[in-house]
């Protein structure tokens, strides 16, 4: 009798799209399913999977553990798989009996398709199979041009501009992830209109494989049966889908850096006026990170993606907890030292 394989979902997307938000109401909604998680963080702060704590994840009504969280905290996963991931996978596939499915949130800076070419390993086949691979669109940013059908008209944007990478990659990577998706999640579409929408859906298509499906959501918010239980098997058919890093032996991240800032700040709405100037000058994709406010017993998260910047409270601070103010700051060319100063300077004027 052949051994049941835990099937495996990897949920993809680019920076700041919703992949978390989508994960946490996945989890919270689990119905009884026993699902464990690897969340991938690129930088030094693993938010996202202290976000994820955060909301109970890994605990059922009754306070029982019914997941496992394994988050890692540094470099892409997909880049990482031998040093990391296939030791985490080993000690999933040993519980087998106890996990009904497998949800796997990359990087957002990750490409996918290594990723899931890792789970043709024979280690890794015999263990898991990849049920699909979701990828999550930030239709604002879609509408708005980030990613336009025109690469040419958006190269002469950016050279136009001198505080601008001129050779980002982000464009690629976002059709990569698209070339090698089961189900899209076009994601706040909450208050777009439909002409709008069928805009960000065209641009969305003309990526995606023929016969994979669109799905609206606001606020990641998705039935646990629209997400799980594809049956896709994607390891056998990646080979075939096309992407355009498929030529290189070993894909570079290097074009991404990930600095980490510590501040001290007592004003919320100047930290957030500082960051969305920041960005205005500087090649920063995303920025996230953990604020300690004075007199303030809750702690603040901040998240950026481009110019667009919210912040709320999470939760209380613990009392061993260092309360410290720190931003990871992901982009290109950063140098950390230097946005250290011109962010503490922003906030002393």
């Amino acid at each position: 009798m052949q051994t049941r394989k835990i099937p495996a979902t990897i949920v993809t997307g680019f920076l700041g799209s919703g992949k978390t938000t989508l994960l946490r109401h996945l989890l919270t909604n689990a119905q009884g399913r026993r699902i464990a998680v690897i969340v991938n963080e690129f930088g030094e702060l693993g938010i996202d999977g202290e976000l994820l704590r955060g909301c109970g994840i890994g605990c059922d009504e009754e306070g029982e553990e019914n997941g496992q969280l394994f988050e890692l905290a540094n470099g892409c996963l997909c880049c990482t798989v031998q040093e990391e991931f296939a030791p985490v996978m080993e000690q999933l596939a040993a519980r087998r009996d106890q996990i009904d499915h497998l949800v796997i949130e990359t990087s957002g800076l990750a490409l996918p398709k290594p990723l899931v070419q890792a789970f043709q390993w024979p280690a890794l086949r015999n263990a898991f199979t990849v049920d699909s691979v979701i990828t999550v669109v930030d239709a604002p940013a879609v509408a708005a041009g980030r990613f336009a059908d025109d690469p040419d008209a958006v190269d002469v944007q950016r050279r136009a501009d001198d505080n601008l990478d001129h050779e980002s990659p982000l464009a690629e990577l976002f059709e990569d992830q698209l070339a090698t998706a089961d189900l899209v999640v076009v994601n706040k579409t909450d208050g777009m209109d439909a002409a709008t929408l069928a805009a960000v859906e065209a641009t969305v298509r003309a990526e995606t494989p023929a016969g994979v499906k669109l799905v609206h959501a606001q606020h990641g918010r998705l039935a646990l049966d629209v997400l799980l239980g594809l049956e896709r098997a994607v390891e056998d058919v990646i080979d075939e889908r096309k992407t355009h890093h498929d030529e290189e032996e070993d894909h570079d991240h290097d074009a991404f850096d990930s600095v980490s800032v510590t501040l001290e700040v007592s004003d919320r709405n100047k930290l957030l006026t500082v960051l969305t100037s920041l960005v205005e000058r500087h090649e920063i994709y995303r920025a996230k990170g953990f604020v300690a406010l004075p007199g303030a017993a809750m702690r603040l998260v901040v998240q950026g993606v481009g110019q667009r910047f919210d912040s709320y409270f999470d939760r209380a601070w613990r009392g061993d907890e260092v309360r410290a103010t720190r931003i990871v700051l992901i982009g290109d060319h950063l140098d950390g030292p230097a946005l250290q100063q011109e962010i503490s300077a922003g906030l002393m004027a």
